[in-house]
């Protein structure tokens, strides 16, 4: 909200770094219908497993975590949430799947905001659906356990009032046209962020928003490769660049660029993984056996089947058992501790 104050925006110093990036994110946007047409079974490929770790990594950035098996039948609805973990994700999984089929329909208003967090906690005693009905704080605990506090947001009485200006001011600048519209995608998750307006789930509501408008913006990189998953790796910067760009928000005195630049950087990085993997599949014998090889070159020196399922989650064991038997054979891998539990080295 803050962010949307006229001029602000316009304000901003923008670098060539950004720039640039913006530049290379619409050229990747122009090769999205050239993979759907080249490359759709491909793409069904990577769009079933984005779904999984999207869902797992944005629950587990929050510390909500479950084995992976469980996720997957959880995506899939094939069985029901058993624990409070449990009923999350499956709330995150609905959100998700509302989006990517109904993306086109979904104008960004409060009350969507409020059923989107309805329905993430639908499975859940928690109620969602609602405002904070009290004032929040966003801390960190130091290594002494000693905690500090990073960021005051919104108060709870002034929530429903600063959500309803963000969604009027964003909308009125995408219709101008004014501003560049990955700009006011970062900038709205940033405004969202700072006002913080649930009890819970705002981290895992920001990131779906953000799915949302990159999508009704033409930006469909996240329906193939997790942009949560994305985040997770980066999870440092991820929120080294909110505390820096949120310092001075309420006084309308803050800097915008470092969120930017983090920001858009992740989008980039999902592109050029996008083109990175449709080119390998595509050429490859089989979809899933490049993947299990692609996450074999990912892993460290020395790995387990289990961190081979988390990056593949769409694909069996005995497939990737398979995999592993082949780089055995020509030399590349070596099992360096038998049984259920194994663990591999590359060699």
């Amino acid at each position: 909200m803050k962010s949307f104050e006229p001029g602000f925006i316009e304000s901003q110093p923008i670098t060539q770094n950004l720039l640039q990036t913006i530049r290379l994110i619409g050229e990747y946007k122009g090769k999205q219908e050239l993979f759907k047409q080249q490359s759709p079974q491909v793409l069904e490929t990577l769009r079933q497993t984005a779904i999984i770790q999207s869902t797992e990594s944005s629950n587990r950035i929050e510390g909500i975590t479950a084995p992976l098996e469980r996720i997957q039948q959880l995506v899939a609805e094939k069985t029901a949430p058993r624990d409070r973990s449990e009923q999350e994700i499956a709330g995150y999984r609905d959100v998700l799947n509302t989006i990517h089929a109904s993306y086109a329909h979904i104008p960004l208003t409060s009350n969507v905001v409020l059923q989107f967090h309805r329905d993430l906690y639908q499975f859940s005693a928690a109620e969602g659906g609602r405002w904070k009905m009290s004032d929040n704080e966003i801390t960190e605990t130091n290594p002494d356990g000693t905690t500090v506090v990073r960021f005051r947001p919104v108060a709870a009485g002034l929530t429903s009032e600063a959500m309803e200006q963000l969604h009027q001011r964003l909308s009125a600048l995408l219709q101008s046209g004014a501003v560049e519209p990955l700009l006011l995608i970062a900038t709205y998750v940033l405004d969202f962020l700072c006002i913080h307006p649930f009890r819970d789930g705002n981290g895992r509501m920001a990131r779906l928003l953000a799915l949302l408008l990159l999508y009704q913006s033409g930006y469909e990189v996240g329906r193939f490769i997790s942009l949560e998953k994305i985040i997770e790796r980066s999870k440092e910067s991820y929120y080294e660049t909110l505390y820096l760009s949120s310092q001075g928000w309420h006084e309308g005195q803050h800097q915008l660029l470092p969120w930017w630049e983090y920001f858009l950087g992740i989008v980039l990085s999902a592109y050029r993984e996008l083109e990175q993997r449709v080119g390998m599949i595509t050429t490859a014998r089989g979809a899933k056996r490049e993947m299990v090889m692609d996450a074999v070159r990912r892993s460290p020196h020395q790995f387990q089947i289990a961190e081979l399922e988390r990056a593949c989650p769409g694909v069996s064991r005995p497939t990737i058992n398979r995999v592993l038997a082949d780089l055995r054979e020509s030399g590349q891998i070596r099992c360096i501790k038998p049984g259920r539990d194994a663990i591999w080295e590359k060699t």
